[in-house]
């Protein structure tokens, strides 16, 4: 008489034999040690910030209203040159559309940006434990354009147009910035809700550099405005020896 108890052992003994040969096991995701994670970031964000002395990068700013998202109501692109000792400049190289959305929405735009990259003021805006209270997500490793990403919530510890509560994506092998997304902790103005705000990033000579970028908020006097950034054609100086 056939013992099926040792019969279904045997059988399941010799699967894990043969897969465990094929290398296809299942095994299930281990979530990695959130504060191993979070002083990666850290660090990465630091190693960023000490080796580049400086990148030009072309950005071309795209801003819709409403509902149509086909026809733009203003374009500017500019050259945007950093240098870690005096922060961010921008030459205007072409802008069209409505002069009041530019003159209004986009050059104070470069102006804020400017005041953030300042030295002295950049570290208050970086994705780092200093700045933002962050939680590894459940689930392990995710997929993120093809990278091995860590998501992590994110919420600001103070209250900034440029500091944003959402999910915070990093390589899973170097802790560098994949993607971050959510809604700003303070609004740009009175008249405007805080914008829903998404920013990607590629690797340019080993570091994260932002490639991609979109902002929608709502107003009570305009109504719904969308402004994309798209960068290309960067040119980074590192630091001598790193």
């Amino acid at each position: 008489m056939i013992d099926f108890r040792r019969y279904g052992a045997a059988l399941r003994v010799a699967a894990v034999s043969f897969f465990g040969c094929l290398g296809i096991i299942a095994v299930p995701a281990q979530q990695p040690d959130e504060s191993v994670v979070i002083q990666g970031i850290d660090a990465a964000t630091r190693t960023r910030f000490e080796s580049i002395a400086g990148f030009t990068v072309t950005e071309h700013y795209t801003v819709y209203r409403g509902s149509d998202e086909t026809h733009p109501a203003a374009e500017m692109t500019v050259k945007t040159t950093y240098r870690r000792e005096t922060g961010k400049s921008y030459e205007i190289l072409s802008e069209s559309g409505s002069e009041l959305i530019r003159r209004f929405g986009l050059h104070p735009l470069l102006e804020n940006e400017k005041s953030i990259n300042l030295p002295g003021n950049v570290e208050h805006s970086w994705f780092t434990s200093a700045n933002y209270v962050m939680k590894l997500k459940p689930g392990g490793i995710q997929q993120l354009d093809g990278r091995d990403c860590f998501a992590l919530a994110v919420t600001p510890k103070r209250k900034a147009p440029n500091m944003i509560a959402g999910t915070l994506w990093v390589d899973a092998k170097d802790f560098s910035i994949a993607q971050i997304e959510g809604i700003a902790s303070k609004s740009p103005s009175m008249w405007t809700s805080p914008p829903h705000m998404m920013r990607n990033y590629i690797k340019v000579s080993g570091f994260a550099m932002s490639n991609h970028a979109r902002a929608a908020s709502n107003s009570c006097l305009v109504g719904r405005t969308i402004v994309i950034i798209d960068y290309r054609d960067y040119q980074i100086r590192l630091v001598p020896g790193k």
